[in-house]
């Protein structure tokens, strides 16, 4: 029954759900277990006395009640406001009902408050509401409907090779329910399976890691391979089998029968064992790694009401009753050391490591008949069992604690107890439960029934009237939420009953048998792919893509990404979402360029070109030509100015640029000049990508682009702009005049600066033809041509000077000084004409008239500094003398004499002619300066003088030294004064044994002598020996024996005569700078008292 389509049909025990909730008191004492003194006697334990030895530490066995369970109710699936709207609809009817029974239900509580007691049977059943009908959710992998139950059995076994299988859905709650995702998928077990149950009937199975076991009605075992396959047949029972255990090892199977015997097969020898218990057995439980074990212990149970442990003892085979008393065993769950088991009364679990038991869970007083709905066990772990029977689910778990019996002398023990964590009441019957995933979840297989049959519970006869309902796989969360509900359509599922069916899980938890006597399904946890492929057939293409792209596994269900990616956009082209589908062609088309192409097509037909084109890639892949230049045309009929940002954006290589040149240029021929802006920017970006700058060169003018001079420089374009000078200055002008940064970046702009760097390509004659007739230009270009070379224009300087004249009179100056070409008279002429003085004066004096130049400077500039530089720049004393004797009369003159006069005329001189009487403002400070600068030239004359004779002197006394010391010769010493050797007999000849020496000083004297050489005895011996050449003074034998007595020093060396001279001179130097430093703190110290004096005589 779909989760979201099911009525809340679940109750909690004793609480009916249409009336208000009880106190978590009331609900407590409704499902709390019996009091703590009743215990003993309905667990029938001793009472604490009996002991058993047991590894380890010693444990105490105690039942203890579980106050801690919780009762769920598992709530039916579905979104909150449907749930809501279901109940509200339930609840309309019985709001006066629910309103007149809840005064009875408060004194029901408090009864059960005294007595600690449950509601009866009669009341519980009275509280239940009416189940909801149901809704059967189609399960899409694999398991299908019988559509004729009235076909032959032939028919049906035809229709199950064809794999149809699955479930199916009511017509009100299918569309619903085909959004949810299904949890799990379902395939029929095949293999040898349909030929096994086409000739005999299941009743029971296990499975291991190896193997699947199935037990049959005849009293067969059949092993079989996980995927169905027949391995092995055995034979060991002469009725039905009803329940198998297989080994933690995979080696032994051990079946339980209703002809009263238990058989124990080995599976990979014919080891066997076969027990007659004479009473039909119900379970059995092999003990964990059987097959390792000496022990060979089983558990099993049956009719009789035993609950026997078999071993193999000494002396044969041993069997020990574990307990008896309470009815038929029905199921018996063997894990670790725990056993448990259920009987009519309720469910036990034994520790085989103490030997005793250590819980009694008890049956609800309410439940159906055992033997109508059997009871399941399942261990989750080995502290933690599920137990499901009938309509209510429990989870025991078996938890430690400090024993409460103290052993004198023995350290504390430990005990073992039981508690009950959570209870759940659905509204269907058992067949069977697992543990499902690692959160805690449970997968109960679910027999739906109606309400009537709930009440005839004990009819048997009646119940095997009525027709079977389908059975149901549900997950229910440990919070009781139903997460997900599958209808199971199993073959002949009408003739079977809750106790027909089984679910036995795999060794690893992935997958879950559910078994009926006609047929076996796998259910089996939905992977990766699963979920992909459920994405593609609810059309969620988008998610299947990102999901199938995160998994890496390549091809899902024969779809590849470029599949599912293809779905996808289809789908979005249906829907109309051509953005959506433009933006996800580049993940799902990657480079396959021919799928690229396709779409792209489509994308035209469609009438939505442009949605596309910001996706199309120009490489990787790189699509055909025809596509490119379709994309490029439609812009050119529709959108210009898309059409610029894509040229500008593709590589010209993937289009034909000569074909859209020609396209363009018709469509601009048929546009109006003033909308033609922007087809002749793509124009002009054609011919530059299609290796023609030139024919770009007029578009770019026409568009007054700035960019026009990087072109021609890029491309060396100077020669195609010979005759567009002045159109290229104009053009430049103008931007300059609306860009103020670009003034700064070039005094006469990029247009001139182009010109002149490149006049070999654009002859410069050929500019100034054009300029002719704008002056200004004509400037600007001559005056760059100065900057750069003054002799590239030589030919046009006396049109420079015009110019200058006229633009900037400023530079006139610096060119009439630079350039040596033009005309003198005529500069002069133009000058006079501008009344440009200061040139005229410079002109007359190139032109030797230095009177005239002076006389205009005294007359028309009244410049005395003027003047007095003029003068020294033409060194003439006969225009000294026009200056002074002009300025006789003048005492402004006559002071900026006297204040700017240097060494070119004498102070004393201009100071005779000045005139007695005349009044010359500031005449006493003028002569105060002429005074302190005298005074200033004798200080450094003086110091010079100083410094000269400091000079003189050393160099007196180093020319002394040189002279009256002595030097020591030999044959090959050279003579000073010719440079010939001093014994030219004895040069270059082998040196004798004795070799002459001697000692010679510049002054004259010398001395010889006969010894050989460097050998000497003594200083003494070899001076005595030295016969004088001529006569010598006594200062001349002192130096000639200090230089013998060096030369018998064992550490002799040349550069030791060096050492001296260079002492000599480092000290001069030094003596030189201090003269001078010393000079220069005397001349500052002048010129103070000089300055202090000059105050003096003002005040």
């Amino acid at each position: 029954m779909p989760a979201s389509s099911r009525a809340s049909s679940v109750r909690s025990l004793g609480t009916s759900p249409l009336s208000p909730p009880r106190p978590a008191s009331s609900v407590l004492s409704a499902v709390s277990p019996p009091s703590t003194s009743a215990l003993p006697a309905m667990l029938d334990v001793p009472n604490g006395n009996s002991s058993a030895k047991g590894k380890g530490k010693q444990r105490a066995v105690d039942v203890v009640p579980s106050t801690e369970g919780l009762l769920h109710s598992v709530t039916s699936g579905g979104s909150t406001d449907a749930r809501r709207k279901r109940e509200g609809d339930r609840g309309t009817g019985d709001e006066s009902e629910s309103e007149s029974e809840e005064g009875e239900e408060e004194e029901e509580e408090e009864e059960l408050e005294e007595d600690g007691s449950t509601p009866s049977p009669e009341e519980t059943e009275e509280e239940r509401p009416p189940p909801s009908p149901r809704l059967e959710k189609r399960i899409r992998d694999g398991v299908g409907e019988d559509e004729e139950k009235g076909k032959e059995q032939a028919e049906e076994q035809e229709e199950d090779e064809e794999g149809e299988a699955g479930s199916s859905a009511e017509e009100d709650g299918e569309g619903d329910e085909d959004d949810d995702e299904p949890t799990l998928k379902y395939a029929r077990l095949g293999g040898s399976t349909t030929n096994i149950l086409s000739k005999d009937t299941a009743s029971a199975i296990a499975v291991c890691s190896k193997y699947t076991i199935l037990g049959t009605h005849n009293g067969a075992l059949f092993v079989l391979s996980p995927e169905g396959m027949l391995i092995k047949r055995f034979h060991p029972h002469s009725a039905m089998i009803n329940d198998l255990s297989i080994d933690s090892t995979c080696e032994f199977v051990a079946s339980a029968s209703m002809d009263g015997r238990v058989a124990i097969q080995s599976l990979t020898t014919s080891e066997a064992h076969v027990f007659d218990m004479q009473r039909p057995m119900r379970c059995v439980a092999l003990e964990p790694f059987f097959g390792k074990r000496n022990t060979r212990q089983c558990v099993s149970g049956g009719m009789a009401g035993n609950l026997i442990l078999s071993e193999k003892g000494w002396l044969g085979q041993k069997d020990v009753t574990l307990y008896s008393g309470e009815g038929p065993i029905w199921a018996v769950e063997w894990r670790g050391t725990f056993i448990a088991w259920a009987s009519d009364a309720g469910v036990r679990i034994y520790d085989t490591a103490t030997s005793q038991r250590i819980t009694y869970i008890s049956r609800a007083e309410d439940s159906p008949r055992a033997d109508l709905f059997k009871c399941n066990l399942r261990w989750r772990d080995d502290r933690t069992l599920l137990i499901a029977w009938a309509d209510v689910i429990k989870v025991a778990v078996v938890k430690e604690r400090e024993s409460k019996r103290v052993v004198p002398g023995l350290p504390s023990a430990t005990e073992l107890y039981v508690e009950v964590s959570a209870i759940f009441q659905v509204d269907c019957m058992i067949s069977g439960i697992a543990p499902y995933g690692k959160n805690g979840d449970l997968l109960v297989l679910a027999y739906t029934t109606e309400e009537d049959e709930d009440n005839e519970a004990d009819d048997s006869s009646a119940q095997r009237r009525k027709a079977g309902s389908r059975p149901e796989l549900r997950i229910i969360s440990p919070d009781g939420e139903e997460l997900s509900s599958d209808a199971i359509s199993l073959r002949n599922y009408d003739r079977f009953q809750c106790r027909d069916y089984s679910l036995c899980p795999s060794a690893n938890g992935q997958s879950f048998l559910v078994v009926s006597p006609e047929d076996i399904v796998v259910a089996q946890t939905r992977d990766e792919s699963d979920h992909i492929v459920w994405l593609i057939e609810m059309q969620r293409y988008e998610e299947a893509l990102h999901a199938l792209e995160k998994s890496g596994l390549g091809t899902v269900g024969g779809f590849d990404v470029t599949d599912v990616g293809k779905k996808y956009l289809e789908y979005l082209v249906e829907e109309g979402e051509y953005d959506k589908t433009a933006a996800s062609c580049p993940k799902i088309l990657g480079i396959n360029a021919k799928l690229w192409e396709d779409w792209v097509f489509l994308f035209a037909e469609k009438g939505h070109l442009e949605t596309i084109i910001p996706y199309v890639p120009t490489h990787d892949p790189q699509l055909s030509r025809l596509v490119y230049e379709m994309i490029l045309a439609h812009y050119l009929r529709h959108d210009e100015q898309a059409l610029l940002r894509t040229i500008h954006a593709w590589p010209h290589e993937i289009y034909d640029v000569s074909a859209v040149i020609l396209a363009v240029k018709n469509q601009l021929d048929r546009t109006r000049a003033s909308d033609s802006h922007v087809l002749m920017q793509a124009l002009t970006e054609l011919y530059i990508l299609n290796r023609q700058p030139g024919k770009a060169l007029p578009y770019f003018l026409k568009l007054r682009d700035p960019h026009v001079f990087t072109l021609i420089r890029d491309n060396n374009l100077f020669t195609d702009i010979q005759d567009q000078a002045l159109q290229l200055i104009e053009f430049d002008e103008d931007l300059r005049k609306n860009d103020k940064a670009l003034e700064s970046e070039s005094r006469h702009g990029t247009a001139i600066e182009l010109l002149v760097d490149h006049t070999h390509s654009i002859p410069i004659p050929r500019v100034i033809s054009q300029l002719q007739e704008s002056r200004k230009y004509l400037y600007m270009y001559l005056d760059a041509l100065f900057d750069k070379d003054p002799h590239l224009a030589f030919d046009y300087s006396d049109l420079q000077v015009d110019l200058y004249a006229e633009y900037d009179q400023k530079k006139l100056m610096d060119f009439l000084r630079a350039s040596n070409y033009y005309s003198l008279e005529r500069a002069y002429k133009i000058c006079d004409n501008r009344d440009l003085v200061p040139e005229m004066v410079f002109l007359l004096g190139r032109m030797g008239d230095n009177k005239r130049a002076l006389n205009l400077i005294i007359e028309r500039l009244g410049d005395v500094e003027r003047a007095i530089e003029f003068a020294k720049e033409q060194n003439d004393n006969d225009l000294w003398e026009d200056l002074l004797k002009y300025s006789e009369n003048k005492p402004r003159f006559i002071r900026g004499l006297l204040e700017n006069v240097g060494a070119e005329i004498d102070p004393i001189r201009l100071i005779r002619r000045i005139k007695n009487g005349l009044e010359i403002p500031g005449l006493k400070p003028a002569l105060i300066k002429i005074l302190q600068d005298f005074q200033l030239q004798i200080s450094l004359m003086d110091g010079c003088r100083t410094v000269l004779y400091s000079d003189c002197r050393d160099l007196a006394l180093s020319l002394h030294r040189s002279q009256t010391s002595g030097f020591l010769w030999t044959g090959d010493t050279p003579d000073q004064a010719t440079g010939e050797p001093i014994f030219p007999h004895l040069s270059g000849a082998p040196v004798p044994a004795s070799l002459p020496f001697g000692v010679r000083f510049l002054s004259g004297p010398a001395y010889l002598g006969t010894s050989a050489f460097p050998s000497l005895a003594s200083a003494d011996t070899t001076l005595s020996s030295l016969s004088p050449i001529q006569p010598v003074t006594k200062r001349d034998q002192l130096v000639a024996a200090s230089l013998l007595a060096s030369l018998s020093t064992p550490d002799y060396e040349e550069e030791d005569f060096d050492v001296r001279p260079v002492e000599d001179a480092e000290r001069a130097m030094e003596d030189k700078v201090a003269t001078v430093k010393e000079l220069k703190e005397k001349l500052v110290q002048e010129r103070r008292r000089s300055a202090r004096a000059a105050v003096r005589v003002d005040v």
